[in-house]
């Protein structure tokens, strides 16, 4: 696949918009919070974290399409494998819906059975202006309907020209990735007066499917199919989309209105670790901020609204020929509001109040391939009909700074979780029974009562003491919980079709809900030693070990036996396979260790800046009902990189190593993964109005599989035993013109 047409168009106005001159730029931006935060890929502001690696954000921002792959360099910080765009962040071992994610403020739901357009899949990484992740002991006031933390990813802030001037500014830039033959591009512009401005974004992407470092199964067709498949291509990883954002603003002494107006056409995204593809999703946001500056703090409410349309399918690497496939859609709706308050009351206290409202509508439906009764003919099979989850919170939070050593930060959350959903039905009466009968499974799902009401409780206690101008200590706890989503408690067939649809893990195993699932409450408790020099310029290290016991932790016990077809005794006793599961309350544990740091090994005049950055992540985890491990939990791993920094050209090597994953769960029969180690390059040179990146990714194309990638069933026939490898060697660059 070559660049897309789309791709060098957006080359020409780019080239004219370079003639444009800037005037007088003044620039609006958010309010952060005391975590890591990284802004237009540069480190911004940081308490108690080791410095990130800036440069390697800042060349993902421009070389990737993948938003989550932006945090994949934070300590405590892994991905789980999933489409191109659509990796999911896990947070010290606890990842999708157990870590809350905000998209310029918005907090946004998946609308898919396998969780195929996470939140952060809807902002392309070229627009991201700043990252804030706060893992394990997380501020109420960033965090709620959740147990493992929170990512808060904003795109770039109203600017406005100085009184009585205009400004006129942008930047575009193209990238290629030579493995998948990837390519893309974005574009920007701003022009703005000083009350008035008007950005607008969009960006653009596709790849074809990636390849391993060596052949890891025979060339051929995929089984059924007329796509050949080379022994080392990844089938079901191509994808393409395309982003297009608006932002209005206007402000007025100690106003600022602010609209945002969001579109997202991805037309395809194949998924390597699920048994179907992204054929469409169509997305569309509005999101009004306003903000007013009083004398005493800052007052912002928020409104936002999308909607997703979002079909899956098998594309060509898994659509048997001849045949319609499955077709499924969703629709979902989210409708959101805020208010919160940042009081500053003495020299000493401040305090945030907070109102929380979410409203969120879900349909799920698969459209009949016959008319004909059967296993996918007759009518249509109705998965979530009219689901409903709604959620309003209110909370509050003190932070007191006690002098120049001591600082504490005290806050309550109160979540009220309202759940229902419509009846259901099969595809046909005799595959799949009678919805009006409750003696079978789609009546008695119909006949139950399924409103549900949670009340959570989260409360958050931290303490900070500087030691001296060279060290920094901190100690938290959190009570956090988080209410199970429609699937997990809706999701009601035991077919095994049915089953292999539901299931956002990768694993290639079938899942039903469970109606009666209660919310999962997590204690956790981190310290924090942050030791650096005075300046934090020099050197920096941060030690941060934590534990966290969840009680009701949502995992997963094999169907009971009788409830399904595939609901046997063989099924509970299978130590290989693929297996049926059913959604269950147990407890869990979990606990590790973040360990970071950087140190500036020499200075020269001649040769510039070296650094040196280090992050070890250790993460264990263990379900204490079954004394299983749980499932996709990152091995032990360590990043190492040597960076050089001369005037405006900075290059890096980097090593990674991970270690075998040795640690799986049973009841999943997750495979074992073997240890590996990476090499890779990466340099940057800037210029005042042009950037220039480029490296190589896995530069001994080494042959890998990846701990969190799940199983590979990216092509027919599913084989069980084999995981989603990780990408051989991959040259890329790209160019970036501001104007």
């Amino acid at each position: 696949m070559v660049c897309s047409k789309k791709v060098m168009a957006l080359a020409v106005p780019l080239a004219l918009a370079c003639l444009a001159r800037q005037a007088g730029a003044e620039t609006v931006t958010p309010t952060v919070m005391d975590e890591v935060v990284v802004k237009a890929g540069k480190v911004t502001r940081v308490r108690g974290a080791a410095q990130p690696d800036a440069l390697s954000m800042a060349i993902q921002k421009n070389t990737t399409a993948n938003t989550a792959a932006l945090l994949g360099d934070l300590p405590g910080v892994s991905l789980q494998g999933a489409g191109g765009v659509s990796s999911l962040p896990v947070l010290r071992g606890l990842a999708d819906d157990r870590v809350r994610i905000k998209v310029d403020g918005m907090d946004l739901v998946s609308a898919c059975a396998n969780h195929m357009n996470p939140p952060l899949s809807y902002l392309a990484p070229s627009s991201v202006a700043s990252v804030e992740v706060s893992a394990g002991v997380t501020p109420v006031s960033v965090g709620g309907d959740s147990i493992a933390g929170t990512i808060a990813v904003t795109s770039a802030g109203p600017e406005f020209a100085g009184a009585g001037e205009t400004l006129f500014k942008g930047e575009g830039g193209i990238f290629y990735r030579s493995n998948g033959h990837a390519n893309g591009g974005h574009l920007s512009a701003t022009a703005a007066s000083d009350k008035f401005s008007l950005r607008y974004d969009g960006s653009v992407a596709e790849s074809g499917n990636v390849s391993a470092g060596r052949d890891f199964k025979a060339a051929g067709y995929s089984a059924g199919t007329t796509s050949w498949l080379s022994g080392k291509e990844i089938g079901s990883t191509a994808y393409r989309s395309e982003n297009h954002a608006l932002n209005l603003a206007m402000r007025h002494e100690d106003d600022l209105l602010e609209m945002k107006l969001g579109v997202q056409r991805m037309p395809y995204q194949g998924f390597p670790n699920q048994a179907m593809d992204m054929t469409g999703n169509n997305g569309h946001q509005v999101n009004l901020r306003h903000v007013h500056q009083f004398a005493w703090g800052t007052l912002e409410s928020r409104l936002y609204r999308e909607h997703v349309q979002h079909t899956m399918n098998f594309l060509e690497d898994k659509l048997r020929t001849g045949s319609l496939g499955m077709p499924m859609a969703t629709d979902g709706k989210t409708i959101g509001a805020s208010v919160k308050a940042d009081m500053t009351l003495s020299e000493r206290d401040s305090l945030k109040l907070g109102l929380e409202y979410q409203y969120y509508r879900l349909n799920d439906w698969w459209d009949p391939v016959s008319p004909k009764p059967g296993m996918m003919g007759g009518g249509t099979f109705l998965n979530i009909n009219n689901g409903r989850r709604d959620r309003v919170d209110v909370y509050g939070e003190w932070l007191a700074r006690w002098n120049d050593a001591w600082k504490t930060r005290l806050g309550l959350r109160n979540s009220l979780v309202t759940m229902n959903a419509g009846n259901v039905q099969g595809y046909s009466v005799m595959a799949y029974g009678d919805p009006t009968n409750p003696a079978t499974q789609p009546g008695a799902f119909n006949a139950s009562n399924r409103k549900k009401h949670d009340n959570n409780i989260d409360v958050t206690a931290e303490v900070f003491y500087a030691a001296a101008t060279t060290a920094d200590y901190g100690l938290g706890y959190a009570r956090k919980t988080r209410s199970p989503n429609l699937y997990e408690r809706f999701a009601w067939s035991t077919n095994p079709m049915a089953m292999n649809m539901i299931g956002w893990f990768g694993d290639g195993n079938g899942y039903v809900g469970n109606a009666g699932l209660k919310p999962e409450v997590a204690h956790t408790v981190s310290l924090t030693a942050d030791w650096h020099d005075a300046a934090r310029e020099s050197w920096q290290v941060k030690l941060a070990p934590y534990y966290t016991y969840v009680q009701d932790f949502i995992d997963a016990e094999r169907c009971p036996v009788g409830s399904g077809s595939k609901c046997t005794v063989a099924n509970q006793k299978a130590d290989s396979g693929f297996v049926a599961l059913r959604y269950v309350n147990q407890s869990a544990r979990l606990y590790g260790m973040d360990l970071s740091g950087s140190v500036v090994l020499a200075k020269s005049a001649d040769y510039g800046t070296f650094t040196a950055r280090g992050v070890v992540n250790i993460t264990r985890g263990s379900n204490e009902t079954t004394h299983d491990s749980l499932y996709n939990i990152m091995p032990l791993n360590a990043r190492v990189t040597l960076e050089q920094q001369l005037g405006q050209w900075t290059q890096a090597i980097e090593a990674r190593w991970v270690a075998a994953k040795t640690r799986v769960s049973a009841v999943r029969n997750e495979t074992r993964t073997p240890g590996y180690a990476l090499l890779g390059w990466r340099a940057s040179k800037e210029w005042k109005q042009v950037r220039v990146d480029a490296g190589i990714d896995n530069l001994f194309n080494r042959y890998y599989v990846q701990p969190l990638g799940g199983a590979y069933i990216g092509q027919r026939p599913y084989v069980w035993g084999q995981g989603v490898p990780g990408e051989g060697r991959s040259v890329y660059g790209a160019v970036t013109i501001k104007f």
